[in-house]
């Protein structure tokens, strides 16, 4: 997770109304709660993919991203052979899954003046059924900071998306198409999510109905955290439209027994890109260098007066770094929101 701003235009877009209800009714069966009957293709999808995807899977993940770390050095930076075999799985798994995969390149900028510039990689992963003039986008960034393997940060975001993928699998009935993108040099300046939407034509731009970013969602002393409409510009709460996707996260949260979600402000991670292009966002992320208060602590379980995360940019950013309650809790809500948007018939904006 990189913190930064920057200046960003104001626009206005509208998202469609949703049926916050109908999610709570469906989702609430894995809690113990008696569902409603699902009425729509959206209910059935939300409740099966929340009941399906599951932390062991997400652990996998990690563990095989943990292995990429140990046999290059102790990271996956971008730039470094690290990333690359990053790249690899992710382009591997997605293959195996069936998904339609591409990896855009991008130029790095830096501070030297190498007459050969770097060359970024992105990977991006599509399904093959849902209308592809109205994409559902979710995202991670895939490069750790140089000094340690980046499990949590953000090894927890890939596995999260690899396994909603997996479980979704690649021809969904789904109304919209479902894209899965893993964002490159993150870490230096959101380089590869910048890049990727700066180089979209305007008519690809307007395809995408919304993003959802998911960047930490397993530290050992984690916090929820949900993004989108809380601010007082686009910068920080997204354009129109964002706080109806940050409140379908938030509830789905809630259903998987999360007591009262925290909405904040968006800090200029990879959602910075889309928010400038007037896309609607929603964020997930669970804390970083910042102390859980006491009160957090009675709601959601964890030491009062700790940082979320005592590994967050360290060496010790290993597999051992993983709460699984927690990537556990964001990992259904996360399926459920992506499903619920997947399936959805209205305008998203």
């Amino acid at each position: 997770m990189l913190v930064s701003t920057s200046g960003l235009t104001r626009s206005r877009v509208r998202l469609m109304s949703v049926g916050i209800a109908i999610l709570i009714a469906v989702v609430a069966c894995g809690t113990g709660a008696v569902p409603a009957p699902p009425s729509a293709p959206d209910g059935l999808l939300v409740r099966q993919l929340t009941r399906e995807v599951t932390d062991a899977g997400a652990l996998m993940h990690l563990q095989e991203l943990q292995k990429i770390a140990d046999e290059h050095g102790g990271n996956r930076a971008a730039g470094t052979r690290g990333y690359e075999a990053s790249v690899d799985y992710v382009v591997g798994v997605l293959h195996g899954a069936g998904f339609e995969v591409s990896t855009p390149t991008y130029e790095v900028s830096g501070d030297d003046d190498e007459d050969v510039p770097e060359i970024g990689r992105n990977v991006i992963g599509r399904t093959r059924s849902g209308d592809p003039g109205r994409v559902v986008l979710i995202g991670a960034h895939l490069d750790s900071v140089p000094d340690g393997p980046g499990i949590v940060d953000n090894g927890s975001g890939v596995a999260s998306l690899l396994e909603i993928a997996t479980r979704l699998g690649a021809e969904p009935s789904v109304q919209n198409q479902v894209q899965f993108a893993f964002f490159g040099h993150e870490e230096t300046g959101v380089q590869g999510s910048t890049s990727y939407v700066e180089n979209l034509s305007a008519d690809d731009r307007e395809k995408i109905k919304l993003y959802v970013n998911v960047d930490m969602v397993a530290s050992p002393n984690g916090g929820y955290f949900v993004q989108g409409g809380k601010g007082s510009d686009p910068e920080t709460a997204g354009p129109a439209g964002s706080a109806a996707i940050g409140q379908v996260l938030a509830d789905l949260l809630a259903t998987t027994g999360v007591r009262s979600p925290e909405i904040t402000e968006f800090v200029g991670d990879d959602e910075s890109p889309f928010i400038e292009a007037g896309i609607p966002v929603g964020g997930a992320t669970n804390g970083d260098a910042k102390e859980k208060t006491a009160e957090q602590a009675r709601a959601w379980g964890g030491q009062a007066g700790q940082v979320y995360d005592r590994c967050y940019h360290q060496v010790c950013d290993t597999i051992d770094n993983v709460n699984p309650a927690v990537l556990n809790n964001y990992l259904r809500a996360l399926a459920g929101t992506i499903a619920h948007f997947a399936t959805s018939v209205d305008e998203l904006r």
